[in-house]
């Protein structure tokens, strides 16, 4: 049992520009139970004098997000499905969001469906698409930091998920992926775990919502990402550390993901 959550940056670009304009802060779930659906709770308030652009490469993960904005007295709550293009939001003002990031394939035992329903969608939370019952986002979001994880933990508790042995295998394949950097073929994940190819696909895409070999590619990319904002790294070396063909290779996906080439990315992390 995980007793903090994650601490890196991954799929954040320029996290330390987000640090500086916003506040953002991660949680586990209080409730023990939760932690086998979900990878933290994620809180972000903001005041702004002038508008604020965030982009992030999203994980292989669904996202429940309640957001309040000053002036909104409704506020908004949306479920956005794994997002295969990069995402981008501008904020200004001041406001607020509390967001739920489930473990790739946790979101599953809530909706009871094929997960890949969502995917690349972002639907608002309503009788349609929500498991269970939707509390306003002013709601969601006042108070403390403690105040915020217990109602989410409420939330989902209320939305009564259904205990999924399939769901835990997916949890614990993908976060097999996520860890261990070996994990670089389909294939190879398969005759590991003495699964076929075919059922490993078809695992994904219900519960996780989108294949096995995406979720490889864009593990390893975050993690490309991560590297480069630490220290301008060997880009040949780090294509061959993380399975790309060649250093081209990583170059283009990088490239195609972020929309800016990993020198260019670089060198934006040094402008103020």
């Amino acid at each position: 049992m995980r007793h903090e959550p994650r601490r890196d940056h991954r799929g954040i670009l320029d996290p330390a520009r987000l640090r500086r304009g916003l506040r953002f802060r991660r949680y586990l779930p209080a409730v023990p139970l939760l932690g086998r659906y979900v990878e933290h709770y994620w809180f972000v308030d903001w005041t702004l004098t002038e508008p604020f652009t965030q982009r992030i490469v999203p994980h292989p993960a669904v996202n429940v997000v309640f957001q309040q904005q000053d002036g909104d007295d409704s506020g908004s709550a949306e479920v956005s499905g794994v997002g295969r293009r990069l995402f981008s939001t501008t904020l200004t003002g001041t406001g607020r969001v509390c967001g739920v990031q489930f473990r790739p394939g946790g979101f599953r035992p809530f909706w009871r469906r094929s997960v890949a329903e969502l995917t690349d969608r972002r639907l608002p939370l309503d009788s349609r698409s929500s498991p269970g019952p939707v509390p306003p986002a002013q709601q969601v979001c006042a108070g403390s930091d403690e105040d915020r994880r217990r109602t989410l933990d409420d939330v989902l508790l209320g939305w009564r998920p259904v205990a999924d042995p399939l769901a835990d295998e997916a949890v614990r394949l993908a976060d097999e992926i996520r860890t261990d950097r070996t994990v670089l073929r389909v294939a190879d994940l398969a005759d590991r775990h003495d699964l076929s190819t075919r059922r490993l696909q078809r695992l994904f895409l219900g519960y996780v919502g989108v294949g096995p070999k995406w979720v490889i590619r864009r593990y390893r990319l975050q993690e490309a990402i991560e590297r480069a904002g630490s220290a301008p790294p060997d880009w040949a070396g780090l294509a061959a550390d993380l399975g790309f063909s060649d250093q081209a290779h990583l170059v283009r996906e990088f490239t195609a993901t972020t929309g800016v080439s990993p020198t260019a990315y670089v060198r934006s992390l040094a402008l103020p």
